[in-house]
């Protein structure tokens, strides 16, 4: 497992979240690096999947900072057009993979990939056309390139996701629980593919879940949220071996 070279690709500072009264962030700080996997896990409600939708602005966060790939975005204030590109900048440098596959069932495999290169970017195409395969190809899909999502198992759209993701070439890739809707067969063949995108392609990530193996064997680092706040961070080996909180122990002995 290679180590991150230091550059932090995600900062966030002082991050707050409210849904009127209810406050799910109570003030995140968390950087991570280039080639960094950090695996954020706790229980529902929580606010895990919050701030990874607040980093890319799919939640207006209530407080505090978000920085990826030196795009900055302080919270609050009116969405002025320069706001907003800054926002859709921030978001071409994201890659985003849902619980749901959130394919277009109009679309082939292939299609699916291509959609963001062709219609955020402006990117012809035929231009595209042997990357989404190449991408295709290394989720392990080449053979599916023109089959629509219905014809398609939760475990290979899922792999579509990621692959549409990457089209984008992402700074970061994030992903919420990508796991959890799949039936336990399936499960396997997703997180494959993402040990690859850290072993390999040594992309960095932000992956919320509860697979705990795929943690203590891909992560570079653990973030235990509980009640809007990181309350406990460290390794793979310090967080399953010599865990400080009871809480996070609860939390492990319960899905370990």
């Amino acid at each position: 497992m290679s180590l991150p070279d230091g550059r932090a690709v995600v900062r966030v500072e002082g991050l707050h979240k409210s849904f009127g009264q209810l406050e799910v962030l109570r003030g995140i700080d968390m950087e991570v690096h280039k080639g960094e996997v950090v695996v954020i896990f706790g229980r529902s409600g929580s606010g895990k999947s919050t701030l990874l939708r607040c980093i890319n602005y799919l939640e207006d966060p209530t407080l505090g900072t978000i920085e990826v790939a030196g795009i900055r975005l302080e919270a609050g204030g009116h969405k002025t057009r320069a706001k907003r590109e800054q926002i859709r900048q921030l978001r071409i440098r994201t890659g985003m993979v849902f619980q749901q596959f959130n394919l277009f069932p109009h679309l082939t495999a292939l299609q699916n990939v291509l959609e963001g290169p062709v219609t955020v970017k402006g990117v012809k195409e035929e231009q595209v056309r042997d990357q989404g395969i190449q991408l295709l190809a290394k989720v392990g899909l080449a053979d599916k390139a023109d089959e629509y999502p219905i014809r398609l198992s939760g475990g290979q759209q899922q792999r579509v996701a990621i692959a549409r993701a990457l089209a984008m070439e992402p700074e970061v890739m994030l992903f919420d629980e990508p796991t959890s809707a799949l039936d336990p067969e399936l499960i396997g063949e997703v997180l494959a593919v993402m040990r690859s995108l850290a072993t390999d392609m040594h992309m960095t990530m932000m992956v919320v879940t509860h697979e705990m193996g795929f943690a203590r064997e891909v992560a570079h680092r653990m973030a235990f949220f509980h009640e809007g706040v990181v309350l406990e961070e460290g390794t793979p080996t310090e967080i399953f071996e010599s865990t400080r909180y009871p809480e996070t122990r609860r939390f492990l002995d319960a899905v370990l």
